[in-house]
């Protein structure tokens, strides 16, 4: 099964999956998949995630979704950059969710790293999701 957007079909998961109250949710692998994963649980908003193939071979992402006190901890989950628009800012321009309390998920040169990273190492890159 192919998809226009890879990246927005996994937060379109996680964010169902939050809503049904599911312990564990499964996409396809990939390596930006992986990265944007990396960043979720370095923050916090994911307990982690493990790499699988299911039982056709196919290579799936096994990701387990956190909850602090019955309430699930990404409030608000959006995809910025898509296929048909391509949103990209520069460090000294690139947006705060949340007056800084959520996270946005770059993609740059030195690959893919929070909006905080990216301000630190001065790069900037293309602008895939906030998370809250």
């Amino acid at each position: 099964m192919s998809f226009s957007d890879p990246l927005g079909d996994m937060l379109t998961r996680i964010r169902n999956g939050q809503k049904a109250r599911m312990d564990v949710v499964a996409c396809p692998d990939s390596k930006l998949r992986r990265s944007v994963l990396d960043v979720l649980k370095r923050e916090g908003y994911i307990r982690g995630y493990t790499q699988k193939k299911d039982e056709r071979g196919i290579a799936q992402l096994m990701i387990e979704l956190k909850y602090d006190a019955g309430q699930a901890v990404i409030q608000m989950v959006q995809r910025v950059s898509k296929p048909g628009r391509r949103v990209y800012s520069g460090s000294k321009t690139l947006p705060r969710v949340a007056n800084g309390l959520g996270v946005v998920v770059i993609s740059t040169p030195n690959g893919v790293m929070a909006d905080y990273e990216a301000r630190e190492q001065n790069v900037g890159g293309e602008v895939l999701c906030q998370v809250f």
